[in-house]
């Protein structure tokens, strides 16, 4: 495939500019005069201008630029990097066109196992984000992080998005899980809908009071979507939808460490950013930037090699009076992160593990003779 005729070169606006030595843009390969050569790569950063999937997205065409800037001016990280900016995807003659272009791009580079981090566009690009795994053989688990929940039967379409996620043929989708929704912003149809299905949904306030709890949902997920205006509006005014509450701009950045650090998961996006709705300095632009800054710091700190027979894991087998008799945990010798076992079930169609991320209060669960919420729902969903 011809990655190059996909690609607007990143702007001369940004790549003049004078960087400190020691700046992130100094130490990564980006789509200038020449395209950089992928062989090797492990991360390639994607600015997005799509915007007709959404009413007052006037200035998204600018919002990878704006982001960029500020990225490009932090101070690199430790670790080595292989790191390229492909520049900005070509959209397609209509919205539909420009997912399907997202979905043939990011599905070559999940195959060559170079990570895509999608900046910029409109948030229900990420079905296009999603497709790209269709071809991968395999079920997929989602995480978004959103203030809202884009399923409501009546929105318009831009706000249907994650309705077509789940509604989508062939379905591939393992599960799904929805970080930081506010409540009087959501149907409480819509959140029965999720029970339903046995998918995640953690609120606002429930993110906050047991921060450390929604890693294990992070580390689920083969994919993330955050959508800006789950970021308060004090610290991301950058969004048409901007909300007085939401997570700081800190919890966000430790959400995406959280994912960077996910030994699986394999693309995240980042959408919704308008610079118009910004302030004077693109507060919202720096903020988005250090969250891919702490994405990428944390996917350099994976530790764990996932294979649970290996001596890098410790084994604990906790016997319950009823049924299952017993559940198997793994904890990890190198980043102290728990597991558990789900007994296998042949029904399923894909290729999938049946050991999942949990926390060390689900182990605790165990041992008082309680079953983990988290068990259950992944044994549901098996079946």
């Amino acid at each position: 495939m011809n990655l190059k005729s996909f690609f607007e070169p990143v702007p001369e606006i940004i790549t003049q500019q004078k960087y400190a030595h020691n700046s992130f843009f100094n130490f990564i390969h980006y789509h200038g005069e020449t395209f950089p050569d992928i062989k090797g790569v492990q991360l390639a950063i994607i600015g997005l201008s799509e915007k007709r999937g959404m009413k007052n997205a006037d200035t998204i065409e600018r919002a990878a630029i704006e982001i960029r800037e500020k990225l490009y001016h932090l101070k690199k990280g430790e670790a080595l990097y292989k790191i390229v900016d492909l520049g900005d995807l070509h959209p397609g003659d209509s919205l539909e066109e420009s997912i399907n272009i997202l979905k043939t791009v990011g599905e070559f580079l999940l195959k060559k196992q170079i990570l895509p981090i999608y900046i910029g566009g409109t948030h229900d690009l990420d079905y296009g984000q999603y497709l790209s795994y269709q071809g991968l053989n395999k079920l997929v688990s989602l995480v978004t992080v959103d203030s809202k929940i884009d399923m409501e039967e009546d929105a318009l379409p831009f706000q249907t998005h994650t309705q077509n996620i789940i509604l989508h043929q062939p379905n591939f989708l393992f599960n799904y899980s929805h970080l930081a929704y506010q409540s009087f912003l959501v149907d409480k149809d819509l959140i029965n809908v999720m029970e339903k299905l046995y998918f995640d949904h953690i609120r606002l306030g429930n993110v906050r009071a047991n921060f450390k709890e929604i890693e294990p949902l992070i580390r689920n997920a083969d994919l993330m979507s955050f959508d800006v205006s789950a970021i308060l509006s004090a610290d991301a005014p950058g969004a048409a939808d901007a909300q007085p509450f939401g997570l700081t701009g800190e919890e966000a950045c430790q959400i995406c460490r959280f994912a960077g650090m996910n030994e699986k998961l394999s693309s995240i996006g980042i959408y919704g950013y308008q610079p118009y709705y910004d302030d004077s300095r693109n507060k919202t632009a720096s903020i988005i930037a250090t969250m891919i800054w702490y994405f990428i710091e944390g996917f350099y700190d994976r530790k764990d090699s996932l294979s649970f027979k290996s001596n890098d894991y410790i084994k604990y087998t906790v016997s319950l009076d009823a049924q299952p008799s017993v559940i198997i945990f793994y904890k990890s010798k190198r980043s102290d992160k728990w597991w558990m076992e789900i007994p296998q079930n042949d029904q399923e169609k894909f290729e999938r593990t049946t050991i999942i991320p949990c926390s060390y209060k689900d182990y605790q669960m165990a041992q008082s003779g309680e079953i983990p919420e988290r068990w259950i729902n992944a044994q549901l969903k098996l079946f």
